[in-house]
C-alpha cells in the first residue's frame, strides 16, 4: 500500500487538498485487488465512516482517475469499477472482461511482448500525431469459462 505521504505529495502536485474522504477511499482501494464499483466502495466505507456520502465517492474517484492514481474500468454490465494504478513494472497488467457476468481477470502474461509492441506503436503514434502518450490500457472483452 502506498504511504500516506506519497498520496499527499501527488495531491499537492496537482494543486489539490489532502482530505480525510480521499484518504479513506484510497485506503479502501488499497485493501483489495478486487475491482470495486463506487457503490461497493461506499458500502465498505460506510460501515466505519458513515459521514462520507456516495456523491463524494463519485467525485473523488473521478479526480483520482484524472490524476492517474486509480484506473477506471468499464465493463459489460454497465458498471464502472476502479483499482489502484500500479507504478512498478510488476504492477502493470491488463484485463479480460466477461461481457455476460462482469468478471474481471487481471493478467500479467505476455507483458514483455505487449510492451515491445506498445512502445513501437506509441512511437509511431507520437510521430504521426505529435501526441505524447503517458499511459495505456489493454482490455479484452468476451465470455468467461462459466458464461460460455
Amino acid at each position: 500500500m502506498p504511504g500516506k505521504g506519497k498520496w499527499q505529495n501527488r495531491f499537492s502536485g496537482h494543486g489539490r487538498r489532502w482530505t480525510m474522504p480521499r484518504e479513506t477511499i484510497l485506503q479502501q482501494l488499497s485493501r483489495t485487488k478486487k475491482h470495486q464499483s463506487p457503490k461497493e466502495i461506499f458500502s465498505a466505507i460506510n460501515k466505519f465512516n458513515p459521514g462520507i456520502g456516495l456523491t463524494t465517492i463519485y467525485r473523488t474517484l473521478e479526480l483520482l482517475d484524472k490524476m492517474g492514481v486509480i484506473h477506471k474500468l468499464r465493463i459489460g454490465d454497465g458498471q464502472v469499477r476502479y483499482e489502484l494504478q500500479g507504478k512498478e513494472k510488476e504492477d502493470h497488467h491488463h484485463h479480460l472482461i466477461c461481457t455476460s457476468c462482469g468478471k474481471i481477470i487481471d493478467y500479467f502474461d505476455f507483458i514483455d511482448e505487449e510492451m515491445e509492441l506498445i512502445k513501437k506503436t506509441e512511437k509511431a503514434l507520437t510521430k504521426k500525431h505529435n501526441f505524447v502518450i503517458n499511459n495505456h490500457n489493454i482490455e479484452f472483452y468476451g465470455l468467461c469459462e462459466k458464461c460460455r
